[in-house]
């Protein structure tokens, strides 16, 4: 047993409850690699923003593990480096879909969770949940559930559909489950194709889509049935179309990619909304560095010299996300 308060590492319990009360929301930014874990930590590092630093299943496999425990300490150490001398920083599973999976991040240095029941029959996600829970608590170790359906892809998760959350529910499902916080869905989506051309209308200006607003009448229902408790939006990249026309212009390909717009983002962490999960959008950062650079200097070959630009790109992203959508930013001086 890893225990990760002895990584420097927190839980999600204290920064939760202080961004519920404080209106804002704490950034859960996914990470694959060094160059974005870099980018995240000196992000919030130098904002003095609490962080989540998100792993999926599917990063796990790719990075390993036992480099993934390591990688999370020495962003602690990194950060404090950076003259943050108390760092608030979670190593999160993100669409934890399974008990096992679950119990081998809490056994290997993770302090939070995400048990992905959703795509269950109720019952059923319940008592995988319930199971999670009772497991991560015996460590100080804090559980995200979720109830209702994402569509889009991102990583494993996939799923043609969405179905919002019954308001009707949640206290049920918090009460039975004990669960820290609960993803809930509202209209947002995995991926860069969070919606298709028939959801959206389109800017006659632009040409742009514009897709339709989240379902804010849901997630006020929910904040009705639980005041207070910590709310979780997934798939909520804004997909930047300037990010989008770097890579196109660059030998990419991607038609009518759009995103959740920012400024919902930022009404939604006004509310119970207390942790945002960003993921394409760093992807679309470093994709567009990287085409760019790679257009610009055809004989260049030094990973350094496109994967630091790219490093350089994410770090101004996540700035932005903290300070200008999520206002994280200075709350964890």
């Amino acid at each position: 047993m890893v225990d990760y308060k002895k990584l420097g590492l927190v839980n999600t319990k204290e920064m939760f409850a202080k961004a519920v009360h404080g209106g804002y929301a704490i950034p859960a930014f996914n990470f694959n690699n060094m160059e974005q874990l870099q980018a995240i930590i000196k992000a919030a590092a130098e904002t003095k923003s609490p962080v989540i630093l998100q792993v999926s299943k599917g990063a796990r496999n790719y990075a390993n593990g036992t480099l993934l425990r390591y990688m999370a300490q020495g962003a602690v150490e990194y950060a404090k480096s950076l003259g943050w001398e108390h760092p608030q920083i979670v190593l999160h599973l993100d669409h934890g879909d399974t008990f096992e999976t679950c119990k081998d991040c809490i056994d290997n240095g993770f302090s939070s969770v995400m048990i992905d029941g959703s795509h269950l029959p109720y019952e059923e996600n319940v008592a995988l949940t319930k199971k999670v829970v009772d497991y991560a608590h015996q460590f100080d170790v804090t559980v995200e559930g979720e109830l209702g359906v994402l569509a889009g892809v991102e990583d494993e998760v996939s799923s043609d559909h969405h179905t919002y959350t019954d308001p009707a529910e949640v206290i049920d499902f918090v009460t039975r489950t004990g669960c820290d916080s609960l993803a809930i869905s509202i209209g947002t989506s995995h991926g860069a194709y969070k919606f298709t051309p028939a959801q959206c209308t389109r800017d006659e200006k632009t040409g742009l889509l514009v897709p339709p607003p989240l379902a804010f009448d849901v997630l006020e229902a929910v904040e009705e049935k639980l005041p207070d408790f910590p709310i979780v939006l997934h798939g909520s990249s804004s997909v930047p179309q300037e990010y989008v026309k770097i890579i196109d212009e660059n030998g990419g390909k991607l038609p009518d990619a759009i995103g959740i717009p920012e400024e919902q983002l930022r009404k939604a962490a006004a509310m119970d909304v207390c942790k945002i999960n960003i993921d394409s959008d760093s992807r679309l950062a470093m994709t567009a560095a990287v085409r760019k650079v790679l257009a610009e200097k055809p004989a260049e070959f030094d990973p350094r010299k496109y994967l630091g630009p790219a490093r350089d790109e994410m770090e101004k992203l996540y700035k932005h996300k903290i300070i200008n959508v999520l206002g994280s930013d200075g709350k964890a001086e």
